[in-house]
C-alpha cells in the first residue's frame, strides 16, 4: 500500500520552515506518545539539521507509560531533548522551559560572550498533523491562540505567539510526508487519528487494531468487550464475536460490520480499552 497524501498547503508549509528555521533557536517537534516513529516526519531530520531539537511525546495519558520511558530513554541517546506529556495539562510552560534553557544554553552563552543583550527563546513548532501541535501552543501561550480540532490539516498558517515570558513560539502548519510506502506506518497514523479516515480503509485500520490487542493484552480485549470462544485468527470470527456482544446488528440480525469497525477504531483512539504505544523503541533498530 502506497499512500500520496501531500496537499498543496503542506508543500507550501515545508518551505516556509526551511525558510524561518535561522530565526529561530529551538525546533519543538510535536509527536504522538502512542507512535513515536510512525508520526514521527522524517524529513525534519534534513530540514532542521544541526538546530536543537526537544521532541514532545503529547497524549502520555494514551501511551503505555513503561514503552514511554523507553523513548524518553533512547531519545537523550540520540542526542534530543524529550519530554512526555498531555498537551491539555496548565502547567506545559513550566515543563517546558527548563528543557528549552538547556537546548540553547549554548546558543545564549555565544550571544552573552559578544555582548548581546538577553532575549525571548525563539522556538519552532512542528509536527505531522492532528498530533495536538494547537493544543499544545495554546497551553503554552495560556490563551486560545491558535485554532484547534479533532481533524488533520486544521492550522493553515504561520505565527509567532508569546509563551511566558522567556519563549516564542513560531507555530507552522502540520507537515506529512509526502508518502508513507510501510503499510503498517499508514495503519498506525490512521488508528491514532492522524490522517483523515478517507485515507486508509477503516476495516484493515480496525483490523490491524484488534490483532495488535489479541497478540499484546488479549485477556483486556476480551475483557472489555465480553467475548470470549471466537477463533482469534478469523476476523470474521473476531467481528461476529463483539457484534453480537455489543448488540450491533442489522434487520435480519445481520452483524452490522462497519459499525463494529467504527467502534473498534472509537475505542482504541481514544484510549478507551486502554494505554497502548504502538512503536517499540526497537523499531528505531529496523530503520
Amino acid at each position: 500500500m502506497t499512500i500520496n497524501w501531500f496537499p498543496g498547503h503542506m508543500a507550501k508549509a515545508r518551505r516556509e520552515i526551511e525558510s524561518n528555521l535561522k530565526k529561530v533557536d529551538v525546533v519543538i517537534e510535536i509527536t504522538d506518545a502512542r507512535i513515536p516513529y510512525s508520526s514521527k516526519n522524517p524529513m525534519m531530520d534534513k530540514i532542521v539539521q544541526n538546530k536543537p531539537r526537544i521532541v514532545v511525546l503529547n497524549k502520555m495519558d494514551l501511551a503505555d507509560p513503561k514503552e514511554t520511558n523507553r523513548w524518553i530513554t533512547k531519545l537523550k541517546e540520540l542526542g534530543v531533548y524529550p519530554i512526555a506529556l498531555n498537551s491539555r495539562e496548565t502547567n506545559i510552560l513550566k515543563k517546558i522551559e527548563p528543557i528549552a534553557r538547556e537546548a540553547t544554553q549554548d546558543i545564549f552563552d555565544r550571544m552573552l560572550a559578544r555582548g548581546i543583550k538577553p532575549r525571548p527563546i525563539r522556538a519552532m513548532i512542528v509536527g505531522i498533523p492532528n498530533v495536538g501541535k494547537s493544543t499544545f501552543i495554546n497551553s503554552m501561550a495560556r490563551r486560545k491562540s491558535a485554532k484547534t480540532g479533532n481533524t488533520p490539516g486544521v492550522t493553515k498558517t504561520q505565527q509567532w505567539i508569546k509563551a511566558g515570558s522567556i519563549i516564542e513560539l513560531l507555530d507552522t502548519p502540520g507537515v506529512l510526508w509526502p508518502k508513507f510506502e510501510d503499510q503498517t506506518v499508514g495503519l498506525k497514523l490512521s488508528l491514532t487519528g492522524a490522517i483523515k479516515d478517507t485515507v486508509v480503509p477503516l476495516d484493515e485500520v480496525a483490523i490491524y487494531g484488534i490483532n495488535y490487542l489479541i497478540v499484546e493484552d488479549k485477556d483486556t480485549f476480551d475483557s472489555f468487550y465480553k467475548i470470549n470462544n471466537y477463533d482469534e485468527t478469523d476476523v470474521l470470527s473476531i467481528y461476529d464475536a463483539i457484534g453480537i456482544s455489543r448488540g450491533m446488528k442489522l434487520r435480519g440480525n445481520e452483524i452490522d460490520y462497519e459499525a463494529v469497525t467504527n467502534r473498534v477504531i472509537h475505542d482504541i483512539r481514544n484510549g478507551t480499552i486502554g494505554r497502548y504505544t504502538f512503536d517499540k523503541v526497537e523499531i528505531l533498530d529496523e530503520d
